[in-house]
């Protein structure tokens, strides 16, 4: 096991075999706006698709509390997704943390990134995430409707 960076209490680890998916899923699917709609083999392929993954885990258990997720051309951009804390590991900095891992310290420090969010701005304004304002976003939902 290779232990990326300690926070307080947690280990932040991108060790994919590390993620225990069933607390993923249990909160992707009932705890989450954005996940609802996905499917356990939903989530077991985006995950197996991940182009990077970051975990928040108890370091006196082991225990995953955290997640983020994103995929990438591997190039010059990526898409941040997936990214919660447990209820009982909140207010501890592990949201700022991991993301911090994932677009700050990882492999796409320099690319460009892009997310999707209702209710998170104010997470990922201090890493420089900002609403578009001149109009070179677009964006296709779902035909379904979901998000």
């Amino acid at each position: 096991m290779r232990i990326m960076r300690t926070v307080g209490a947690y280990e932040l680890d991108d060790d994919p075999a590390r993620v225990d998916l069933d607390v993923v899923w249990k909160c992707l699917s009932t705890d989450v706006y954005w996940g609802k709609w996905r499917d356990r083999e939903m989530i077991e392929k985006v995950f197996k698709n991940a182009w990077r993954v970051v975990g928040a885990y108890e370091a006196s258990s082991g225990r995953l509390v955290g997640f983020a997720r994103a995929f990438s051309d591997t190039i010059g951009s990526a898409y941040l997704a997936d990214v919660f804390v447990l209820d009982e590991a909140r207010g501890k900095g592990l949201g700022k943390e991991l993301v911090r891992e994932m677009i700050d310290n990882g492999p796409g420090a320099e690319f460009r990134w892009m997310l999707h969010t209702a209710d998170a701005h104010e997470l990922y304004r201090p890493f420089g995430f900002a609403e578009p304002s001149n109009g070179q976003y677009m964006e296709r939902t779902r035909a379904n409707g979901q998000a």
